[in-house]
């Protein structure tokens, strides 16, 4: 299959931004991911403070040094965080205490403690002042993705200007409720024959007819199918993790924070997502390739 998954939180019990993870659990969800036909991913390290999000990079690099299953599989990091819009609605799963506004001094830190292998991270570009983080990632050949956010039209055309190249998990990171016409997704919309659209394509975060919509204004060379999946992917029915989320995933598979008010990841897995393009979405094999393999590595320049 040789999916590439630019959003993974954790597998098979293994939670990336969890501090209790060991090296064993990370090995065990490598083998997992690639006995699900996955050939890479980027580890997801999500909206903590500074000192924690450093810190779990470093162990996952560590862990990921000293073990060839996990060297080959991670093929980077996507810092989605700490600089989104922490508006209720737009900041999602993330605590909203620890978003920041962008800033030079704390990019640097995350950047360093990635020790090179950042490939992806996830801003909002209206926290992101004259855009200044924005364009030292470029500088640096990492993809900037605007997500979590509410930019206007201008804004994001100024990010584009300034190295902005994605959008992640186009209609989730914003609240249920939105103005009819001018919202976030009608702008991404509208501009997404210019930048990488990434999507999750469980039915949950986004209804099939609703994705099946986006998909049909999306050119397929500008769209990434992702899992964003949570440690619970591959497992039974239980409690979970996601950083500091206690999830509890009951028989429908959906993780849903404690008073069902959002959506925290999800438990999608790669042969499931390819039965989706599928199925639900009447894709044939040369879109399926494209969007869960082609574009993910020219998006990240991988």
């Amino acid at each position: 299959m040789n999916f590439y998954d630019l959003q993974i939180n954790g597998y098979a019990g293994a939670d990336f931004n969890s501090d209790s993870l060991t090296e064993e659990s990370l090995h065990l969800a490598c083998l997992a991911l690639k006995n699900d036909g996955v050939e890479h991913i980027l580890a997801t390290v999500i909206t903590d403070s500074i000192d924690s999000m450093c810190q779990r990079m470093t162990t996952i690099n560590k862990f990921r040094s000293l073990d060839p299953v996990c060297e080959k599989m991670i093929a980077g990091f996507h810092i989605e965080g700490p600089f989104l819009n922490e508006s209720p609605g737009y900041i999602g799963a993330h605590p909203p205490d620890y978003a920041i506004m962008g800033n030079i001094d704390d990019a640097k830190r995350l950047l360093d403690s990635a020790q090179g292998l950042t490939k992806l991270v996830t801003l909002a570009p209206e926290r992101d002042p004259n855009y200044r983080v924005t364009s030292m990632l470029k500088e640096l050949n990492i993809t900037v993705s605007a997500g979590h956010c509410n930019p206007t039209q201008d804004e994001m055309a100024e990010a584009i200007e300034n190295g902005l190249t994605m959008f992640t998990h186009l209609g989730n990171g914003c609240p249920m409720t939105l103005e009819r016409h001018d919202n976030i997704i009608q702008r991404i919309l509208e501009i997404s024959d210019r930048i990488w659209i990434t999507f999750i394509a469980d039915g949950i975060h986004i209804p099939f007819h609703a994705l099946n919509n986006y998909l049909k204004i999306i050119p397929t060379e500008n769209a990434i199918a992702v899992t964003d999946s949570i440690s619970a992917a591959k497992m039974k029915p239980g409690k979970y993790t996601l950083g500091n989320w206690d999830i509890l995933i009951e028989k429908d598979g959906i993780a849903m924070s404690p008073d069902r008010s959002h959506l925290i990841g999800s438990t999608l897995t790669a042969p499931k997502i390819i039965d989706n393009l599928k199925n639900h979405l009447n894709m044939n094999d040369t879109q399926i390739k494209q969007i869960t393999q082609i574009n993910p590595r020219a998006a990240v320049q991988y």
